[in-house]
Protein backbone atom coordinates (compact mmCIF):
# COMPACT_ATOMS: atom_id res chain seq x y z
CA UNK A 1 0.00 0.00 0.00
CA UNK A 2 1.43 3.46 -0.70
CA UNK A 3 0.57 6.87 0.94
CA UNK A 4 0.28 9.77 -1.37
CA UNK A 5 0.03 13.07 -0.26
CA UNK A 6 2.36 15.07 -2.89
CA UNK A 7 1.93 18.58 -3.68
CA UNK A 8 0.22 19.17 -6.88
CA UNK A 9 2.01 22.28 -7.41
CA UNK A 10 5.67 21.56 -8.55
CA UNK A 11 6.98 25.26 -7.71
CA UNK A 12 5.06 28.80 -7.75
CA UNK A 13 6.84 31.86 -9.27
CA UNK A 14 5.03 34.82 -8.05
CA UNK A 15 1.51 34.53 -8.95
CA UNK A 16 1.88 31.55 -11.44
CA UNK A 17 1.89 28.31 -10.32
CA UNK A 18 3.86 25.58 -12.14
CA UNK A 19 1.66 22.06 -11.60
CA UNK A 20 2.32 18.76 -12.36
CA UNK A 21 -0.65 18.20 -14.32
CA UNK A 22 0.20 20.77 -16.92
CA UNK A 23 3.00 19.45 -17.23
CA UNK A 24 2.27 16.29 -18.32
CA UNK A 25 -0.50 17.60 -20.42
CA UNK A 26 1.74 19.99 -22.43
CA UNK A 27 4.70 17.00 -22.47
CA UNK A 28 2.18 15.05 -23.98
CA UNK A 29 0.67 17.15 -26.85
CA UNK A 30 4.33 17.72 -27.97
CA UNK A 31 5.23 14.06 -27.87
CA UNK A 32 2.00 13.48 -29.80
CA UNK A 33 2.94 15.78 -32.34
CA UNK A 34 6.38 14.55 -32.67
CA UNK A 35 5.02 10.92 -33.12
CA UNK A 36 2.02 11.72 -35.71
CA UNK A 37 4.60 14.39 -37.60
CA UNK A 38 7.29 11.21 -37.74
CA UNK A 39 4.13 9.19 -39.02
CA UNK A 40 3.18 12.14 -42.01
CA UNK A 41 6.43 11.53 -43.09
CA UNK A 42 6.60 7.71 -43.35
CA UNK A 43 2.91 7.82 -45.22
CA UNK A 44 4.12 10.66 -47.11
CA UNK A 45 1.17 13.16 -46.59
CA UNK A 46 1.69 17.14 -46.08
CA UNK A 47 3.44 17.99 -42.94
CA UNK A 48 1.54 22.03 -43.63
CA UNK A 49 -1.58 20.27 -43.71
CA UNK A 50 -0.58 18.24 -39.84
CA UNK A 51 0.07 21.32 -38.56
CA UNK A 52 -2.89 23.43 -39.56
CA UNK A 53 -4.69 20.26 -38.19
CA UNK A 54 -2.78 19.82 -34.97
CA UNK A 55 -4.17 23.78 -34.13
CA UNK A 56 -7.75 22.62 -35.18
CA UNK A 57 -6.93 19.33 -32.68
CA UNK A 58 -5.78 21.06 -29.65
CA UNK A 59 -8.47 23.23 -29.45
CA UNK A 60 -10.75 20.47 -30.01
CA UNK A 61 -8.98 18.56 -27.54
CA UNK A 62 -8.96 21.55 -24.81
CA UNK A 63 -12.62 22.77 -24.98
CA UNK A 64 -14.20 19.65 -25.54
CA UNK A 65 -12.33 17.41 -22.55
CA UNK A 66 -13.12 20.33 -20.52
CA UNK A 67 -16.82 20.72 -21.36
CA UNK A 68 -17.29 17.54 -20.97
CA UNK A 69 -15.84 16.88 -17.77
CA UNK A 70 -18.30 20.42 -16.56
CA UNK A 71 -21.45 18.88 -18.62
CA UNK A 72 -21.08 15.22 -17.66
CA UNK A 73 -19.32 14.69 -14.44
CA UNK A 74 -19.67 18.29 -11.97
CA UNK A 75 -22.18 20.23 -14.18
CA UNK A 76 -23.89 21.17 -10.63
CA UNK A 77 -20.39 22.48 -9.10
CA UNK A 78 -19.79 24.52 -12.41
CA UNK A 79 -23.17 26.27 -12.65
CA UNK A 80 -22.66 27.20 -8.89
CA UNK A 81 -19.10 28.40 -9.74
CA UNK A 82 -18.67 29.00 -13.63
CA UNK A 83 -15.17 31.11 -13.17
CA UNK A 84 -13.79 27.50 -12.23
CA UNK A 85 -14.38 26.37 -15.90
CA UNK A 86 -11.62 28.09 -17.55
CA UNK A 87 -9.35 26.97 -14.80
CA UNK A 88 -8.21 23.57 -16.60
CA UNK A 89 -4.66 23.81 -14.83
CA UNK A 90 -6.25 22.29 -11.50
CA UNK A 91 -7.76 19.51 -13.39
CA UNK A 92 -11.28 18.26 -14.98
CA UNK A 93 -10.47 16.95 -18.27
CA UNK A 94 -12.75 14.29 -19.77
CA UNK A 95 -11.23 11.82 -22.36
CA UNK A 96 -14.90 11.41 -23.70
CA UNK A 97 -15.24 15.15 -23.90
CA UNK A 98 -11.85 15.14 -25.77
CA UNK A 99 -12.86 12.65 -28.46
CA UNK A 100 -15.87 14.45 -28.81
CA UNK A 101 -13.67 17.92 -29.34
CA UNK A 102 -11.60 15.71 -31.52
CA UNK A 103 -13.96 14.49 -34.20
CA UNK A 104 -15.91 17.64 -34.60
CA UNK A 105 -12.82 19.43 -34.71
CA UNK A 106 -11.29 17.08 -37.15
CA UNK A 107 -14.81 17.81 -39.26
CA UNK A 108 -14.16 21.21 -39.01
CA UNK A 109 -10.15 20.84 -40.33
CA UNK A 110 -11.91 18.52 -43.33
CA UNK A 111 -14.51 21.16 -44.24
CA UNK A 112 -11.47 23.88 -44.88
CA UNK A 113 -9.31 21.59 -46.91
CA UNK A 114 -11.23 20.01 -49.49
CA UNK A 115 -8.71 17.72 -50.64
CA UNK A 116 -7.57 15.66 -47.46
CA UNK A 117 -10.03 12.12 -46.45
CA UNK A 118 -11.29 11.66 -43.36
CA UNK A 119 -8.66 8.88 -42.77
CA UNK A 120 -5.68 10.34 -44.20
CA UNK A 121 -4.69 11.07 -40.83
CA UNK A 122 -7.44 9.45 -38.78
CA UNK A 123 -5.14 6.25 -37.79
CA UNK A 124 -2.43 8.94 -37.45
CA UNK A 125 -3.95 10.87 -34.98
CA UNK A 126 -5.75 8.26 -33.12
CA UNK A 127 -2.36 6.51 -32.23
CA UNK A 128 -0.45 9.21 -31.66
CA UNK A 129 -3.24 10.34 -29.26
CA UNK A 130 -2.67 7.63 -26.81
CA UNK A 131 0.33 9.99 -25.03
CA UNK A 132 -2.20 12.44 -24.02
CA UNK A 133 -4.81 9.53 -23.22
CA UNK A 134 -2.05 8.18 -20.60
CA UNK A 135 -0.05 10.60 -18.96
CA UNK A 136 -3.04 13.17 -18.42
CA UNK A 137 -3.97 10.45 -15.84
CA UNK A 138 -0.60 10.88 -14.29
CA UNK A 139 -1.86 14.63 -14.00
CA UNK A 140 -5.01 13.45 -12.04
CA UNK A 141 -2.25 10.92 -9.99
CA UNK A 142 -0.67 14.02 -8.95
CA UNK A 143 -3.58 15.79 -7.82
CA UNK A 144 -5.27 13.17 -5.94
CA UNK A 145 -8.12 13.03 -7.99
CA UNK A 146 -10.67 10.48 -9.98
CA UNK A 147 -9.30 8.44 -7.19
CA UNK A 148 -11.01 4.61 -7.61
CA UNK A 149 -12.54 2.48 -4.93
CA UNK A 150 -11.52 0.97 -1.81
CA UNK A 151 -9.77 -1.86 -1.85
CA UNK A 152 -7.50 -3.90 0.11
CA UNK A 153 -4.86 -5.33 -2.91
CA UNK A 154 -1.40 -4.54 -2.34
CA UNK A 155 -1.01 -2.17 -4.92
CA UNK A 156 -3.98 -0.27 -3.64
CA UNK A 157 -3.15 3.62 -2.39
CA UNK A 158 -4.54 6.02 0.07
CA UNK A 159 -5.12 9.84 -1.17
CA UNK A 160 -4.81 11.83 1.79
CA UNK A 161 -5.72 14.85 0.39
CA UNK A 162 -9.27 12.74 -0.61
CA UNK A 163 -9.76 10.68 2.86
CA UNK A 164 -7.73 7.93 4.99
CA UNK A 165 -9.17 5.00 2.56
CA UNK A 166 -7.22 2.27 0.55
CA UNK A 167 -8.50 2.65 -2.98
CA UNK A 168 -7.35 1.55 -6.19
CA UNK A 169 -5.17 4.05 -8.23
CA UNK A 170 -7.41 3.96 -10.97
CA UNK A 171 -5.94 6.89 -12.55
CA UNK A 172 -2.43 4.54 -12.99
CA UNK A 173 -4.67 1.86 -14.92
CA UNK A 174 -5.72 4.40 -17.04
CA UNK A 175 -2.32 5.62 -17.70
CA UNK A 176 -1.30 2.01 -18.58
CA UNK A 177 -3.91 1.59 -20.61
CA UNK A 178 -2.20 4.57 -22.88
CA UNK A 179 0.72 3.11 -22.78
CA UNK A 180 -0.01 -0.46 -23.63
CA UNK A 181 -2.41 0.78 -26.65
CA UNK A 182 0.45 2.95 -28.08
CA UNK A 183 3.01 -0.47 -27.38
CA UNK A 184 0.56 -2.40 -29.21
CA UNK A 185 -0.95 0.00 -32.17
CA UNK A 186 2.62 2.16 -33.29
CA UNK A 187 4.50 -1.08 -34.08
CA UNK A 188 1.24 -2.79 -35.50
CA UNK A 189 0.90 0.63 -37.51
CA UNK A 190 4.99 0.57 -38.60
CA UNK A 191 4.30 -3.40 -39.88
CA UNK A 192 0.72 -3.20 -42.03
CA UNK A 193 0.08 0.85 -42.38
CA UNK A 194 0.56 0.15 -46.18
CA UNK A 195 -1.73 -3.03 -46.62
CA UNK A 196 -4.43 -2.13 -43.97
CA UNK A 197 -7.45 -1.03 -45.03
CA UNK A 198 -8.10 3.26 -44.71
CA UNK A 199 -9.83 3.03 -41.09
CA UNK A 200 -7.92 0.08 -39.65
CA UNK A 201 -6.15 1.32 -37.12
CA UNK A 202 -8.80 3.95 -35.85
CA UNK A 203 -11.56 1.74 -35.81
CA UNK A 204 -9.41 -0.82 -34.32
CA UNK A 205 -8.28 1.49 -31.18
CA UNK A 206 -11.84 3.20 -31.23
CA UNK A 207 -12.95 -0.28 -30.10
CA UNK A 208 -10.17 -1.72 -27.49
CA UNK A 209 -9.53 1.90 -25.85
CA UNK A 210 -13.00 2.19 -25.09
CA UNK A 211 -13.50 -1.62 -24.13
CA UNK A 212 -10.54 -1.05 -21.88
CA UNK A 213 -12.33 2.73 -20.40
CA UNK A 214 -15.49 0.29 -19.71
CA UNK A 215 -13.58 -2.00 -18.13
CA UNK A 216 -11.60 0.33 -15.68
CA UNK A 217 -14.63 2.26 -14.83
CA UNK A 218 -15.67 -0.73 -12.12
CA UNK A 219 -13.20 0.09 -9.71
CA UNK A 220 -13.69 4.17 -10.88
CA UNK A 221 -15.41 6.28 -7.11
CA UNK A 222 -18.25 7.48 -9.48
CA UNK A 223 -21.48 7.41 -8.70
CA UNK A 224 -24.27 4.39 -10.80
CA UNK A 225 -27.33 5.19 -12.75
CA UNK A 226 -29.57 3.00 -11.07
CA UNK A 227 -31.50 3.84 -14.61
CA UNK A 228 -28.78 2.62 -16.82
CA UNK A 229 -28.01 -1.22 -15.27
CA UNK A 230 -25.72 0.59 -12.69
CA UNK A 231 -23.43 2.02 -14.92
CA UNK A 232 -21.00 4.81 -14.57
CA UNK A 233 -21.28 8.21 -17.05
CA UNK A 234 -17.87 6.68 -18.49
CA UNK A 235 -19.47 3.42 -18.99
CA UNK A 236 -22.49 5.18 -20.77
CA UNK A 237 -20.71 6.95 -23.13
CA UNK A 238 -17.94 4.55 -24.01
CA UNK A 239 -20.78 2.31 -25.34
CA UNK A 240 -21.34 4.59 -28.26
CA UNK A 241 -17.54 5.26 -29.56
CA UNK A 242 -17.22 1.10 -28.88
CA UNK A 243 -20.33 0.86 -31.57
CA UNK A 244 -18.81 4.22 -33.90
CA UNK A 245 -15.47 1.84 -34.13
CA UNK A 246 -17.37 -1.28 -35.14
CA UNK A 247 -19.45 0.08 -37.59
CA UNK A 248 -16.08 1.83 -38.97
CA UNK A 249 -14.45 -1.52 -38.95
CA UNK A 250 -17.10 -3.45 -40.75
CA UNK A 251 -17.42 -0.39 -43.73
CA UNK A 252 -16.28 -0.96 -46.76
CA UNK A 253 -13.51 1.57 -47.37
CA UNK A 254 -10.76 1.25 -50.69
CA UNK A 255 -7.89 1.16 -49.97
Amino acid sequence: MLTWNIDPVLLELGPLQVRYYGIFFALSLFLAYMVARHMVKMKKLSLENLDSLAIYLIIGLVVGARLGHVLFYESNYYFENPEQIIQIWNGGLSSHGAAIGLLISYGLFLLTHKKVKFFDFADIIIIAASLPIGMVRLGNFFNSEIVGRPTDLPWSVVFERVDLIARHPSQIYEFLIGALLFAVFYPLWLKKNKKAKPGYFFSLYLMAYFLLRFLVEFVKDYPLHENFFNLTTGQILSIPFFLFGLIIYFWPTKK
